[in-house]
């Protein structure tokens, strides 16, 4: 699965104002529980923070995937957010962090989620996409950056 797939405009915010890892995760559930009714946004939080618990999700350069999956959904949802200034999250090159894709998979769908982690992954190997991304000014424009990346 790509991010293009479950990666919606509501889901994209540019420019969160964002000054913790606490404060994102907060943003980043708030805007998963608009896709996911039936979850609360606890839970939500609860399934980002055990998964940061075991280790950071900060890949380095400035970008984090936080993942988690959930025991009642059986829809993928994708936030996309990037923040105003980069905020502290123990990547793994000790770098803050600006650029956020946040993953909520259903727990039986184990397989798609390491596949859409490494599509990401790899969509944020390419140096131009993560600049263009870096100047982008509102969510259209950060949103047609994912939609248009091959």
């Amino acid at each position: 699965m790509k991010l293009q797939d479950i990666l919606t405009l509501d889901c994209t915010i540019c420019a969160a104002p964002a000054s913790s890892k606490k404060r994102l995760f907060d943003t980043i559930c708030d805007a998963a529980s608009r896709k996911l009714p039936e979850i609360n946004q606890h839970d939500l939080l609860q399934s980002l923070t055990q998964r940061e618990q075991m280790g950071s999700t900060g890949i380095g350069n400035g970008i984090a995937i936080p993942h988690g999956r959930l025991t009642n959904s059986k829809q993928a949802v994708a936030v996309f957010i990037t923040t105003e200034n980069p905020i502290s999250f123990d990547a793994i090159d000790n770098r803050p962090v600006d650029i956020f894709v946040a993953l909520f998979v259903p727990e039986d769908c184990c397989k798609d989620h390491l596949s859409t982690l490494q599509n990401i992954a790899q969509l944020f190997s390419d140096k131009k996409i993560v600049k263009n991304i870096r100047k982008c000014q509102d969510n259209h424009q950060l949103f047609d950056i994912i939609q248009e990346a091959s």
